[in-house]
């Protein structure tokens, strides 16, 4: 019995670093994978669409496919966004069974992530002392999804004993920037941002340039195709692919 296709499916951006980025991560998947239909789709804004993806599979012969949304909050896109283009994708091919996971999600093991790229970070400006970090995502109108970032957060600070504030691009205050200036203002002045996104993009940009103007003296790159990030796709699809099996 073949295997279901995997479709890892991620938001898109017109910026072009971002999708090239998820391409990494697919490759990455790819290499500890080599006997599994691995694909890359995005919901907008970049190609190739899911639409395309679900129909090249079937093409292709595939009749079940397990979708991992690579989103790191269970917010709209994830809510509404993946249902709507599975039901679509069912709607064109009635005998296809597809099985959406959970996101990516905020695992604690991300937290390796985010200290390789923060080191990362400290070598390039030269850094060697710390005495806050400022966690800058997205941001959701969704409560849940904004909390689910601030423990990240509290994790991340307990790790490393150091104070540590969520902040977010959009939707939700404070802004990147605004953490960066509250700790100045409790006299802290060594003060570096992670970046908790994906990839790069407009956001991750914007977070950046607000916090570097506030005075942060580091800013971390997007997670990006780390093993970590690839090894929970790959979770993730295990368990869809038990899901699919008939009982």
């Amino acid at each position: 019995m073949t295997a279901p296709a995997l479709v890892a499916l991620a938001h898109g951006s017109r910026d072009p670093r971002s999708a090239a980025t998820i391409g990494a991560l697919v490759d990455e998947v790819r290499a500890s994978r080599p006997d599994l239909r691995i694909e890359k789709a995005f919901l907008e804004l970049a190609k190739p669409s899911f639409q395309t993806v679900v129909d090249k599979l079937v093409r292709a012969g595939h009749d079940e496919i397990v979708v991992v949304p690579l989103l790191l909050t269970e917010a709209h896109h994830a809510t509404v966004d993946v249902p709507a283009v599975i039901e679509a994708a069912t709607a064109r091919h009635p005998h296809l069974r597809i099985r959406a996971t959970k996101v990516l999600g905020l695992e604690s093991s991300f937290l390796e992530v985010l200290d390789v790229r923060m080191r990362e970070a400290l070598k390039r400006s030269r850094v060697r002392e710390l005495d806050a970090l400022v966690l800058a995502a997205a941001g959701s109108s969704d409560a849940l999804a904004n909390q689910s970032v601030a423990r990240m957060a509290r994790l991340w600070g307990a790790h490393h004993k150091l104070p540590v504030t969520a902040a977010f691009a959009s939707a939700a205050p404070p802004a990147a920037g605004e953490a960066v200036r509250a700790f100045r203002a409790q006299g802290r002045r060594h003060i570096a941002v992670a970046s908790l996104f994906l990839a790069p993009g407009f956001l991750p940009d914007r977070a950046a340039e607000l916090s570097l103007e506030a005075g942060a003296i580091a800013v971390s790159e997007p997670l990006g195709a780390h093993p970590e990030i690839a090894r929970t796709v790959l979770a993730r699809y295990a368990v869809g692919a038990v899901e699919l099996v008939p009982v």
